[in-house]
């Protein structure tokens, strides 16, 4: 009987990199729904930057573009690392280091991915096969067309996520209704 992710023990790097992920110093980038969207927004437009800049670096001048995705690649991983931190590593940590509400949103996060991803499958499609009949060579097409689907289907549910995360609890460090909780004056 093999056992499931949940019933293994955590590892050390299972610590790690709930520490990682759960680290706060880069919260104010994040602390909004806001702030989320526009670092989402950002990186979808540097992620087909990206497949922009690699498909003509396979398919036409690759100087150029290899300058180009190199000069997307930095900001495109602090992007997604503000979306991780959002969402404490929801998608990056293993199951046995997530609670029962984690989870359950990975799997909500999952599901809704896989849904906008039919859609965008059967668009990608449609679109393709009209070409086609129009008269265009699709031939040309299939690579690319291929590539940023596979490219868009990995990344969906990150940023799915992100747009899902919630706000963070207010910090309860100044004196709320209770007053001062230390018994001080």
């Amino acid at each position: 009987m093999m056992k499931t992710d949940e019933q293994r023990p955590v590892t050390g790097y299972d610590r790690r990199m709930y520490a990682i992920m759960n680290r706060r110093e880069g919260a104010s980038l994040h602390a909004t729904a806001a702030r989320r969207r526009a670092v989402v927004v950002t990186h979808i437009v540097l992620t087909a930057a990206g497949i922009a800049c690699w498909l003509y670096s396979v398919l036409g001048d690759e100087r150029w573009a290899t300058v180009g995705i190199l000069g997307v690649l930095l900001p495109w991983c602090v992007a997604t690392g503000v979306i991780n931190g959002a969402t404490r590593g929801l998608l990056e940590l293993r199951a046995r280091v997530l609670d029962e509400r984690q989870r359950a949103e990975k799997n909500r996060v999952a599901a809704r991915a896989q849904y906008v991803m039919m859609w965008l499958l059967l668009s990608a499609t449609v679109l393709v096969g009209g070409l086609g009949l129009a008269g265009v060579e699709i031939e040309g097409l299939i690579f690319p067309v291929l590539f940023s689907v596979f490219v868009v289907h990995w990344l969906m549910p990150l940023w799915l996520a992100g747009l899902a995360a919630a706000d963070e609890p207010a910090d309860d460090t100044e004196d709320g209704p209770e007053g001062d909780l230390t018994g001080g004056a």
